[in-house]
This record gives C-alpha cells, sequence and structure tokens, in this order.
C-alpha cells in the first residue's frame, strides 16, 4: 500500500545526506539573500520622503546603500542557486537509479504487466518532474517561504495592527490555493496516465509499421492515434484550465489586499499612528510579498504534480522483485553440464500450474529438445533453468547442485539462452557481443566465428567497430541471430536454451545461422525449444510435453515410429517418415 502523499518526498530526504556541505553553504547564501529583502524595505521607506523634500544628497546616499545591498543579495542569490542546485539533481539521478536498478530485479511477471511506453515515461517524464520537485523545493520554495517570513516580521515590527489586518487575507488566499492544489493534482495524475498510454501506443506503432502497411490498416491506427492525443488533449486541458482560472481569483485577491492595506494605511496615518516614512517601508516591504506567494502559489501546483508522478514511479517500488541468493548460497565452480528434474512443479497462479511433476535426465554434452503445443511449459522450464522463476515442488538440479542453492549470477554464466527474437543492444558490434563482459577483442572474435558471424563482420566498413542501430535495424534477422549466438557462447557456457532460435528465417538465412548453431553447441548440454520439427530430428532425444507433464520422449526415429502425440505432430507438419 503508498504512504500518504505528504510522506512521499519526506522519503526522498536521506538521498540529500551525502550533500550536506554544498546545502549549508547554499542555505547560508540564502539567508543572506533573504535578510537583504527588509533592509531594501527599509532603504524604500528612506529613499521617498527624501525624493519627496528634495534632499538629492540623502537621495544619492540611499540609492548608493541600496545598491551595494542589491549587489550583496544578487551574489548571495546567485551562491544559493548554484550551490543548490547540484544537490537537487543528484537527488534527481539517484532516485531515477535505483529506480533503473529496482526494474532490472523485477520478477517477470510484475514486469509483463508494465508496457515499456509507460516504463519509460515514468522513467523519464515523471523522474524529471520529482526531480524538478525536489530542486525548486530547495533552491526556489524554502527561499520564498523565508522572504516571506522575515518580510512580514519586519511590517509586524514596523505595525502590528496594521499587520494584523493584512494578515486576515492569507487564510483566504491559502484555502483557495489548497483547493485548486488538490483539483490539480488528480487532474496531473489523469493527464500523466494518458501520456503514458500514448507513449504505449507510440512504442507500439513504430514497431508495428510494417505490419500495419501490409494489412492496409493506417486509417485504424490513426483513428486509434487520433482517439489517444484527443484524450491526452482534454485531461492536459483540464490541468491548464485549472491553473488558469487559480492565477486570476489568486492574484485579484492580492491586488484587493494591496488596495485594502493602503485603505487601512491612510487612516492610520490620518489617526496619528503611522509616520509617511514608516508607512513607505511597510508598502514597500508589502509588495516584497508578491513575488514570493506567486513563487509558493506556482511552487505548490508543481509540488500536487510531482506528487502524482513520485506516486506513479512509487508503484514500481511496490511491485516484486527476484529474490535474492540465499546467505549460503554456493559458488557453482567447474560445471560439466548435468541437468535433473525431480517432481518439478511450477504454477504463476498456484491454482493453475504450468508444470507438473517433471522428472528428466539430461546427461552431459547431449542435445535434448522440448516439443509440445503453446502453453505445453517450454519456456516456462527455461525460466526456471535461468532461475528467472523457483520451483514450487521438487526440485532441479544442476550437476547434483540444487538450482536454488546457487548464486544466480554463476548460475547465469553457465547457462546461456539464445532467444527466438535476437534482442542485441545498440553499439558496436564487439559491443553486442561481448554484452558488458570484460573480455578481449580475440574471445569477441572466436565467439564470432563459433557462431559463423565472422565472415560478414569483417566485411563491414567498420568491422568489429561497425555500428549496430536501435533493434538492429541495419542488419539482416539471419546477422543479428548470429550475433546473439555468438553472445552466448563467449563466456564458454556449459549449458546452451535455443528458443526457436531459426524459426523466423528465410532458408538461406537459417543454414547459415544453423552452421552457426552446430559450431556452438558441440561439447555443450543444449535444451531446444522447437515447433517446427524438422529442425530437431537429430536430438539425441526428443522430450513431448503437454499441459506440463512429460507425456514421451525418445529419438526421433523411435517416437515416430509408434502412435502417440509426437507422431501426430509430425503428421501435422508433413515430416517425412510419418505413417
Amino acid at each position: 500500500m503508498l504512504a500518504p502523499p505528504s510522506a512521499g518526498f519526506r522519503r526522498l530526504l536521506p538521498l540529500l545526506q551525502p550533500h550536506r556541505r554544498s546545502l549549508v553553504a547554499g542555505w547560508l547564501c540564502t539567508l543572506v539573500f533573504v535578510v537583504c529583502w527588509p533592509l531594501l524595505a527599509w532603504l524604500a521607506g528612506q529613499l521617498i520622503p527624501a525624493i519627496g523634500a528634495g534632499d538629492f544628497n540623502r537621495v544619492l546616499q540611499v540609492v548608493g546603500l541600496a545598491l551595494s545591498v542589491f549587489l550583496l543579495q544578487k551574489l548571495a542569490q546567485f551562491g544559493q542557486d548554484t550551490l543548490l542546485a547540484d544537490p537537487a539533481l543528484q537527488v534527481s539521478q539517484e532516485l531515477r537509479r535505483r529506480l533503473f536498478a529496482r526494474l532490472q530485479r523485477l520478477e517477470f511477471g510484475a514486469l509483463e504487466k508494465l508496457s515499456s511506453g509507460d516504463l519509460t515515461y515514468r522513467l523519464t517524464e515523471d523522474a524529471d518532474r520529482v526531480g524538478e520537485v525536489i530542486y525548486k523545493t530547495i533552491q526556489d520554495t524554502t527561499p520564498s517561504a523565508l522572504q516571506l517570513m522575515v518580510v512580514f516580521g519586519y511590517m509586524v515590527w514596523l505595525d502590528w495592527k496594521l499587520s494584523v489586518g493584512t494578515l486576515l487575507l492569507a487564510p483566504l488566499v491559502a484555502v483557495l490555493v489548497s483547493l485548486f492544489g488538490a483539483r490539480v493534482m488528480g487532474a496531473a495524475e489523469r493527464s500523466q496516465k494518458q501520456v503514458s498510454e500514448l507513449a504505449a501506443l507510440l512504442a507500439e506503432a513504430i514497431g508495428g509499421l510494417p505490419l500495419v502497411r501490409a494489412f492496409a490498416a493506417e486509417p485504424w491506427l490513426q483513428r486509434r492515434f487520433d482517439t489517444e492525443i484527443d484524450l491526452h488533449r482534454r485531461a492536459r486541458y483540464r490541468t491548464q484550465q485549472l491553473l488558469a482560472l487559480q492565477y486570476p481569483v489568486v492574484g485579484f485577491l492580492e491586488a484587493a489586499g494591496i488596495l485594502a492595506v493602503l485603505l487601512m494605511g491612510a487612516a492610520r496615518i490620518q489617526a496619528g499612528e503611522l509616520t509617511g516614512q514608516g508607512f513607505s517601508s511597510y508598502v514597500a516591504a508589502l509588495l516584497m510579498l508578491i513575488d514570493p506567494i506567486s513563487h509558493l502559489t506556482t511552487n505548490y501546483n508543481e509540488f500536487q504534480q510531482g506528487q502524482a508522478s513520485l506516486r506513479r514511479l512509487r508503484q514500481i517500488e511496490q511491485e516484486a522483485v527476484e529474490p535474492p541468493d540465499r546467505a549460503d548460497a554456493r559458488a557453482l565452480g567447474q560445471v560439466h553440464g548435468e541437468l535433473v528434474l525431480e517432481g518439478v512443479g511450477f504454477g504463476y497462479d498456484p491454482a493453475q500450474p504450468v508444470l507438473q511433476d517433471l522428472d528428466l535426465r539430461i546427461a552431459p554434452g547431449q542435445v535434448v529438445a522440448l516439443v509440445g503445443p503453446s502453453g505445453a511449459g517450454k519456456s516456462t522450464l527455461f525460466s526456471l533453468l535461468l532461475r528467472f522463476n523457483t520451483a514450487q515442488r521438487g526440485r532441479l538440479l544442476l550437476d547434483g547442485q540444487d538450482l536454488a542453492d546457487l548464486r544466480a549470477a554463476e548460475l547465469r554464466r553457465a547457462v546461456a539462452l539464445v532467444p527466438q527474437q535476437s534482442n542485441v543492444f545498440s553499439g558496436t558490434v564487439a559491443e553486442a557481443i561481448a554484452f558488458g563482459r570484460p573480455v578481449s577483442r580475440e574471445q569477441i572474435r572466436a565467439a564470432a566465428q563459433l557462431a559463423n558471424a565472422d565472415g560478414f563482420i569483417e566485411a563491414l566498413p567498420g568491422g568489429y567497430d561497425s555500428r549496430v542501430e536501435e533493434r538492429g535495424s541495419n542488419f539482416s534477422g539471419g546477422q543479428l541471430q548470429r550475433l546473439a549466438i555468438a553472445r552466448a557462447v563467449l563466456g564458454d557456457p556449459a549449458i546452451l536454451l535455443l528458443d526457436e532460435a531459426t524459426s523466423a528465417l528465410d532458408a538461406e538465412s537459417e543454414q547459415a545461422v544453423q552452421r552457426g548453431l552446430d559450431q556452438a553447441m558441440a561439447g555443450r548440454t543444449v535444451l531446444v525449444i522447437a515447433h517446427r520439427l524438422s529442425t530437431v530430428q537429430e536430438a539425441d532425444r526428443i522430450v513431448v510435453l503437454e499441459q506440463g507433464r512429460i507425456v514421451d520422449q525418445g529419438s526421433h526415429d523411435l517416437l515416430i515410429s509408434r502412435p502417440g502425440r509426437y507422431r501426430d505432430l509430425c503428421e501435422r507438419q508433413l515430416i517425412r517418415g510419418a505413417s
């Protein structure tokens, strides 16, 4: 459950602790900046009568003092803004860094609930808005509040009765600002939700434009986009409408308040209870309250919008993360590649198991194909082997050690995945293969040669330093898949998981990729997910899964020679040898 909104930003205060020195120096500058305001108000009270009396020497003297105070104040303001800006920006950066780190540790079930467009918006726009609120709170809101207190204190010292009359107007302004702020926060949340949905649609649309054109569905997509941007416009307009109404209402009250003060001041001068010089200083001080009140009003609205953004960011914190290694987790050591499943059961919803009572032994160096209809549990078994999820019943053993007892990072270095869709990160070709691992260029080249990728890489204008664009758009599907294979075998894993690694390729590309796979598979334990059964006929063993259970297993020749689920699948795909 989320904490109350007011508690949200307080939880970020510990992030300011490392920046105490800059904050103290900045707030000392703020103190000097604020103290200058009553001095300037007092000088204004001295200046106006001197001008009225035609005392030019006195005017010069007061103007010189005022310029000195202004110079000191502006130097203090520069120090305040520069010294306080860095801690605020550091907090914003640390917040975004922590959120991204948590995002990388989210359970995959939680990740699947969140759209990429929405997550992108939260980690960019929402995080920026929260950072802006932190910055303005430190650098603007606090000085403005101090300015209000100091200047109003000076006004009380000048004439407390007049100040009491002035103060009576403040609660009305505060109530209005609070009411508007609550409405602005609600409108901002709705607006941010619409922006997230628009970002999600854009991500889908940009990635699916070829498909849209193939189906001549541009009018349908345009209508969806038009609807989303219209909803976004309405949500943003509602927020702007509330702000547009607030400023004139509060501004009118401020103007009415100033006029009321002028009337009360005139009455007190006439009664002999206040001098003209004192009233001049009082009015100057009163005018000095307008700017901080305006800043506080604006910042309060932004604070409310920041609350909405912080709430959305904190929703990421509420999602379940991958459990950490046990305190007594063991090092993996030398891996031979024997896999054993003992009564393994798992379900994303415990009431609906995906895998049930799996018993399987895979010898080191064996190639085992997993076949069966969609939803049979093949990909879920891969997620258990990579410990993306943990078995709820039974055990998975690697060389006799329970996967749950091992360090996850070491396990994942020993078990490499080649996914169906090659997700190759942008950067150079060498960086895409290395994938953040500290390896030499010779190791990268050896992995590429093993994946049958060295030839096309060397033919590129920049070789291994050629650029891989976003989503690998400047490479063919077969080339990307071979880069993915090179990335997988670079760490010399003992176990290789192939998830339909050639299913999306044309015949020529598939042949090149298959050569790379054959080389990469040599001497490793390999599990292959395949829907196209023609690609797994040479496997040492084929395991047939259905509704989370192993219903049959054996070689291709054995399984196709007898009635059963595998033979049925082969007949549907016109595999030769089926009777």
